[in-house]
């Protein structure tokens, strides 16, 4: 399995952690993993929420030393 991109938004506050996310997904093929490095608590809330908006799933939240380090991998696009 290929290494998760990484998306390192450690220093910067909502809604900036998601927005970083937001943009690399739009560059990544589906099934892609992404990591997104964050110090804001509020992405633990966020990054669930963009995966239900654009697709995708959340694949794991780890927090050490104050580090998010949440993992989605991206998924078709939601239709209505």
């Amino acid at each position: 399995m290929k290494e998760p991109i990484l998306i390192d938004a450690r220093g910067h506050r909502c809604p900036v952690p998601s927005l970083r996310l937001g943009k690399a997904m739009e560059g990544a093929a589906n099934g892609a993993r992404l990591t997104l490095l964050a110090t804001d608590p509020m992405a633990r809330i966020d990054v669930p929420y963009l995966m239900s908006e654009q697709g995708g799933r959340v694949c794991e939240i780890i927090e050490a030393d104050g580090i998010l380090r949440i993992t989605v991998e991206t998924g078709v696009a939601l239709t209505d």
